[in-house]
């Protein structure tokens, strides 16, 4: 079993932790319906990526 030899000091423990941060989601601008969605992700109420259509759009 694998066992400290030493105890991790804080600065040394948030120096490692200093890369855990979560960063923003990257939201984009559609440019045919301006909502809000993710890239590289299908937009789901218009059925469209990247120009074709690929799933059947939701309907209300």
């Amino acid at each position: 079993m694998a066992v400290p030899k030493r105890k991790v000091s804080p600065s040394r423990r948030n120096m490692r932790r200093s890369h855990h941060a979560l960063g923003a989601n990257p939201y984009t601008e559609d440019k045919d319906t301006g909502e809000l969605r993710r890239p590289h992700h299908v937009d789901l109420k218009t059925g469209m990526y990247k120009g074709r259509q690929v799933l059947t759009p939701k309907k209300d």
